[in-house]
């Protein structure tokens, strides 16, 4: 029972990490979208591609922190499926651009790694919880 529990408190601050995570982000890209292209070094230079960053990395990204909280209240296994995917694309994106484009650079190398890891983790603790779902219907 006390392990069960220490699962789901760690599985929810692994969910409210990731979500204060992609809040900055978007929260920045919302207020100041060439403040998260300087990030690497693009140059926003018409409205249009303003607009486009505020929506995705702000307004996209912020949905996104809303349904992990939704999710996290309702049942934190659709928050930890939700992350493994989120996560997971990220790092098959950049992995895509690998293989299409050529190497990445030391932001793009370094997120790859963070977003793998965070897929892992995410994973993980979606099948632990589900593991842990299963044990306990059974009792």
């Amino acid at each position: 029972m006390k392990a069960n529990k220490l699962l789901l408190r760690a599985s929810a601050a692994y969910v409210v990490i990731s979500a204060l995570s992609l809040l900055s982000v978007s929260a920045i890209a919302f207020y100041n979208p060439q403040a998260v292209m300087d990030l690497v070094a693009t140059k926003l230079s018409n409205t249009d591609a303003v607009s486009s960053i505020r929506g995705v990395y702000g307004g996209v990204g912020i949905t996104i922190v809303v349904c992990l909280i939704y999710t996290l209240y309702r049942n934190i296994q659709e928050s930890l499926a939700l992350l493994t995917i989120f996560w997971g694309m990220y790092a098959v994106s950049r992995m895509v651009t690998i293989f299409t484009d050529g190497e990445l650079g030391a932001f793009g190398t370094q997120w790859l790694a963070i977003e793998t890891v965070f897929a892992f983790i995410a994973f993980l603790l979606w099948a632990l919880n589900r593991r842990a779902s299963r044990v306990a219907s059974v009792n």
